[in-house]
C-alpha cells in the first residue's frame, strides 16, 4: 500500500519517534533515510511511502498517534 505523509500537526514533534514509526511501517526505508524523510516531513513537504500490507491498522494507528497526516494513494 503507497501512503503520502502530508503533514504532522503536533506541537513539539518527535523526530525520533517519527522516524522509527517510518522505518517500521515501510518496507524499505534505512533508519538514514528515515531521518532524512522526517525532516523533510516536518519542513511542510509531502512523503510517500510504501507500506507493508499486513499490518496498515496498526501502522495507519501509530501515524495517527504522531499526528501524522496522511494519504492512501493505493
Amino acid at each position: 500500500m503507497k501512503i503520502n505523509l502530508l503533514s504532522c500537526d503536533a506541537q513539539r514533534p518527535d523526530k525520533r519517534a517519527i522516524a522509527r514509526c517510518i522505518v517500521e511501517i515501510s518496507m524499505n526505508i534505512s533508519e538514514s533515510l528515515s531521518n532524512e524523510l522526517t525532516e523533510i516531513l516536518l519542513e511542510g513537504d509531502v512523503v510517500d511511502i510504501e507500506m507493508e500490507d499486513k499490518n496498515t491498522g496498526s501502522s495507519l494507528r501509530a501515524l495517527r498517534k504522531l499526528s501524522i497526516d496522511y494519504e492512501i494513494i493505493e
